[in-house]
């Protein structure tokens, strides 16, 4: 039962009531004892002596009758409608019903957005056998500043009040089957960047022991597609593999990494500059890889992982 906050009675004060009422105290002591109204006293007294125990439970507020309801026959011609993709104009012009009358029968039946018509979708949970078998890359957009912005003061005034500084952006790429992780903030997000980015990346890599990348994925922005980013591709002899267009849950494991850098390093505290958390970057990354239980890994961190999978002999003649 989910009862009011505010709620006066509740089954065993509305029992309290009926008995009160029934061992002879009058309605308007029994309400000024309570503090509530006569009629409640009266209600719940009737309740408990025409319904028994029963009476005094919730119940539906629904109308016993509602005459202006569409038939069980006329709601069915609305729902069919609907799952073809009618609008709610174009449901009420066929059935000659007024908009409102639609709209109120097609809200309870939950199909008010088109998107409830969708199946929903399956999840697409995997996790590569090795690690360097497959690399994600992506990109988050962050603001310059020199003074806390209105995270951290509340204040939303004009940029140029507020220490705004441009723009940088935080290249990430981790290891699927680790979950080790590199990050770097960048000027720009041009192929140039990214290509460079993904050599230092791959050295990254190999210093903890990756010695091959096979596969990097990413998603359709314009430095992943360039010729220099696929020039570094070839260097590599590393496969690409693009995300579906709209899909970002696809790259799953980038877009999950940049919300934990956000949470847990961009907007942790009220830095003084975006200098300031730049600088807390690498820290925040040997803290990640080296010491953070990882809900994936078995609450391991993506070194003891590795180090793991070393001693399995699972990284073999990959590296």
């Amino acid at each position: 039962m989910n009862i009011h906050s505010l709620a006066r009675t509740t089954p065993p004060s509305r029992g309290l009531i009926a008995d009160r009422r029934g061992a002879g105290i009058t309605e308007a002591v029994v309400a000024h004892q309570l503090g509530i109204d006569r009629k409640t006293v009266r209600k719940w007294a009737k309740r408990k002596r025409d319904e028994g125990e029963a009476g005094l439970q919730d119940r539906s507020s629904r109308p016993h009758h509602s005459p202006t309801a569409l038939p069980p026959e006329w709601r069915a011609a609305v729902d069919a409608l609907r799952r073809l993709r009618f609008t709610q104009e174009q449901i009420a012009d066929v059935l000659e019903l007024s908009k409102s009358r639609v709209q109120r029968t097609v809200a309870s039946l939950g199909l008010a957005k088109l998107k409830a018509l969708e199946p929903p979708i399956p999840e697409n949970r995997y996790e590569r056998s090795r690690p360097g078998e497959m690399i994600h890359v992506d990109i988050k957009k962050l603001a310059r500043f020199y003074k806390p912005g209105h995270r951290v003061t509340g204040d939303r005034r004009d940029r140029r009040l507020t220490g705004h500084r441009g723009w940088e952006f935080m290249h990430v790429a981790i290891d699927d089957r680790t979950r080790l992780a590199y990050a770097e903030l960048l000027p720009d997000e041009k192929g140039v960047r990214c290509a460079d980015f993904l050599r230092r990346a791959a050295r990254f890599f190999a210093r903890h022991g990756i010695g091959r990348i096979e596969r990097v994925m990413s998603d359709n922005g314009s430095g992943y597609i360039s010729k220099e980013f696929k020039q570094a591709l070839l260097e590599l002899d590393a496969k690409h593999k693009r995300t579906k267009p709209y899909t970002p849950r696809t790259n799953g494991k980038a877009e999950r990494l940049i919300q934990t850098l956000l949470r847990l390093w961009a907007y942790v505290r009220p830095y003084n500059s975006s200098d300031e958390r730049a600088a807390a970057l690498s820290p925040w990354l040997r803290w990640y890889n080296r010491q953070r239980p990882h809900g994936s890994l078995n609450g391991k961190a993506p070194i003891e992982m590795l180090k793991q999978l070393r001693r399995d002999n699972v990284l073999g003649d990959h590296n």
